[in-house]
């Protein structure tokens, strides 16, 4: 069996577990409980200098890898995620609030991930191309960027950092994480230590724990990087787009959504609402894809609210160690907070609570909110928690209207029996990802994974991701000597 490292209260820079530089501490929480998991020393602008100093160096050998040695290093990732998965799985749940069942999941998605990964070393494809000139052969080759700045959220830590590590090192780059400060050990140091067990060589993984506020910019503009992964909110993706522009790197950058779900007239409404009542509540809500916004068609309204209602009465709520728990604890007490005064605030305006609507510690229950309309906050605003609110609507235009009406566009669901108006539908929902008769939540490591709008740059997975994470050379061969007219002959 291959022995992970277990403890987590050192970054790792360089093949080494270390202390942090800095003076402060970070204490990372379970958010049930409020029990203390670990204390890091948090690392500074002179800690990630060297982690990015290590990363170029070790890049330049590994680009030039077999790419069957790439493969073999990641297979053997997968080996040793697959011997620590009860390991993974209840640092997943302690550490982010994760339900049982989401946690499993988010191991299983990880795993889809890393496989589709240990493709890459050998998709590193070329063109030979023909060329205006004569005598010349034009060639394109594919080429890592060469060090990548990873910056991984909270909500889903451990699939959402290895869904851009994975790839990352199997096209022959580097990284250096920072991880959200709620899931360090998920979102960072865990792969650290899967990595370093599966032999991968010393510098091309680097974990950096630190404060946003101290060394969040410097992630971005250090010279070294040449692309900034991001998953988290559109307020601060916006920033490391800004900083990464003006620093003339790229960004891919999943950002937030107000996704909808449309039942049409003509959905089956059992299978509608059990497919709202996942994409709502999975994970408390807490994703980037859960559905935000359910519009329903006014004939079949009351049926589906009334259904809906009654069946989210029976989601349990409280302790995510239980494995028949549906919904767990928010990330942290703010959150809970915000979305307690939007539902204050749309309360005021006329929305009606049907279920819920209470917290206790960082447990807020299932909460149902009907007579909701498209400019409520808890409409406007990405709830990012355990609320779903359904908004009737009466004909297609206006559906299609309110759901364009917010500047995000990440993914979405439509119901009905009729397939083909659905889809017309879905065409006309301004967005990257849309899903007829299932639900938002949907992520296949071989199909292109992004937004459009606020909702992000770029697209991850499958043959899309490398076009992100590698960069493309073009190299003339001029095989006979080549005539350069007059600007030549008259000098002869």
């Amino acid at each position: 069996m291959n022995k992970m490292n277990t403890d987590f209260s050192n970054i790792y820079i360089n093949g080494e577990w270390r202390k942090g530089s800095s003076d402060s501490l970070m204490k990372n929480t379970n958010p049930f409980t409020d029990e203390e998991l670990v204390t890091i020393q948090a690392a500074t602008k002179e800690d990630l200098d060297e982690a990015y100093e290590a990363a170029r160096i070790a890049q330049a050998e590994w680009a030039n890898e077999l790419p069957q040695n790439k493969r073999a290093v990641l297979e053997k990732v997968a080996d040793v995620m697959q011997e620590n998965e009860e390991f993974i799985i209840d640092w997943i749940i302690k550490e982010s609030g994760s339900t049982y069942i989401k946690a499993i999941s988010e191991f299983r998605a990880s795993i889809n991930i890393l496989k589709e990964s240990t493709t890459y070393p050998y998709r590193m494809e070329g063109k030979i191309l023909p060329s205006q000139t004569a005598g010349k052969e034009n060639r394109v080759y594919r080429n890592p960027l060469g060090v990548i700045g990873i910056i991984s959220p909270w909500n889903f830590p451990f699939h959402l950092a290895i869904r851009s590590i994975a790839p990352a090192i199997a096209t022959g780059n580097a990284v250096v994480i920072k991880p959200a400060t709620d899931t360090p050990v998920t979102g960072g140091l865990i792969f650290a230590s899967i990595f370093e067990a599966a032999g991968l060589p010393k510098g091309l993984i680097n974990v950096i724990v630190g404060r946003g506020s101290e060394i969040g910019d410097e992630i971005v503009t250090h010279p070294t990087p040449r692309l900034i992964s991001f998953t988290g909110s559109t307020e601060v993706g916006r920033h490391i787009g800004e900083l990464a522009g003006k620093n003339l790197k790229k960004s891919a950058l999943e950002l937030g959504g107000n996704n909808v779900f449309i039942a049409l007239k003509e959905a089956d409404i059992d299978q509608a609402v059990d497919s709202a009542l996942f994409g709502k509540f999975y994970h408390q809500g807490q994703i980037c894809m859960a559905i935000n916004r359910i519009f329903v068609h006014q004939d079949i309204y009351e049926e589906f609210a009334e259904t809906f209602v009654q069946r989210a009465k029976n989601l349990k709520f409280g302790d995510p160690s239980k494995k028949d728990t549906n919904v767990g604890p928010l990330i942290n007490r703010d959150q809970v907070d915000r979305i307690l005064k939007d539902i204050e605030a749309s309360v005021s305006q006329g929305a009606k609570i049907r279920v819920g609507g209470d917290a206790e510690g960082n447990v807020l229950e299932p909460t149902v909110i009907t007579d909701v309309n498209n400019e409520m906050p808890l409409a406007k605003n990405e709830i990012f928690g355990p609320v779903a609110i359904l908004i009737p609507f009466e004909k297609d235009e206006d559906v299609v209207q309110m759901a364009n009406a917010y500047p995000y566009g990440l993914s979405g669901a439509v119901h009905s029996k009729n397939i083909e108006h659905a889809t017309d539908i879905a065409h006309d929902i301004h967005t990257g990802m849309i899903h007829i008769n299932d639900q938002s939540v949907n992520d296949e490591p071989h199909m292109p994974f992004g937004g459009e709008k606020d909702s992000g740059l770029g697209r991850f997975n499958g043959e899309w991701v490398l076009e992100e994470f590698t960069t493309l050379k073009w190299l003339s061969v001029q095989r006979t000597p080549r005539n350069y007219g007059p600007f030549i002959s008259q000098l002869k």
